[in-house]
């Protein structure tokens, strides 16, 4: 991996890093655990004559998915690990802040299941939060995944090591993240519909306490470091 620069650059919407990096026009793209699929829609807007098919495991985000329709994107319901299409089927993949949400054990198959979808020279796009800053310092206090995201960087490493990959780009920068008050942090990041934090009183008091301080009138401010794998298949 390349080394970690001193200053990152600030980047408002991950879709200029990505098409900086992939031509994404007349493309056929499948996102992995694509949640609400904002990235999707906002480079359907871009790449009109692109296609997209987001994969989600949530059942509850999936439902709204297909209550928002839109030309050019598709939605199914299924994890990475078990990818419900044909051999060769797509151009590139997506894995935005999803694969660390694999089950660690089937890190590994995931990967084979990108790699078996994807036509030949075909890109696996990685973006995964760095477990790090001030953010990451407040999000641990409920939801530790110090050890998930690093299974799913050495995941990545042991790919590359299989000859069937190589990896073509690496990009590390920051993005901002905004809550509008506790409230807004509670619901968007402790409470989300895919997994349960058992959250308690003593926690939510704890987690309280731990954002105030970062909260002003303006609500709370973070940058997010974020660190960006390019792979291409062989």
């Amino acid at each position: 991996m390349s080394a970690i620069p001193d200053t990152l650059p600030v980047i408002d919407d991950e879709l200029d890093v990505l098409s900086d990096l992939i031509p994404l026009g007349k493309r056929d793209i499948i996102e992995l655990g694509c949640g609400a699929a904002q990235l999707a829609r906002s480079l359907l807007s871009r790449f009109r004559d692109s296609r997209v098919t987001g994969l989600e495991v949530d059942e509850r985000q999936h439902a709204k998915n297909l209550a928002s329709p839109r030309p050019g994107l598709s939605f199914v319901a299924g994890g990475a690990q078990a990818i419900p299409f044909a051999d060769a089927s797509f151009d590139v993949a997506l894995m935005l802040k999803s694969l660390h949400h694999v089950p660690m054990p089937l890190l590994e198959q995931a990967l084979a299941e990108v790699g078996r979808v994807l036509r030949p020279r075909g890109y696996l796009y990685v973006s995964e939060p760095v477990y790090a800053g001030p953010f990451n310092a407040v999000i641990r206090l409920f939801n530790d995944e110090g050890v998930v995201r690093a299974a799913a960087q050495a995941a990545l490493d042991t790919v590359l090591k299989s000859g069937h990959w190589e990896q073509v780009a690496e990009r590390r920068f920051e993005m901002p993240v905004v809550f509008k008050d506790f409230d807004d942090f509670e619901k968007r990041i402790m409470r989300p519909t895919f997994a349960d934090h058992q959250i308690d009183d003593a926690k939510l008091a704890e987690v309280r306490a731990a954002l105030q301080p970062h909260l002003g009138a303006g609500g709370a401010h973070f940058q997010r470091p974020m660190h960006v794998r390019l792979l291409r298949r062989i």
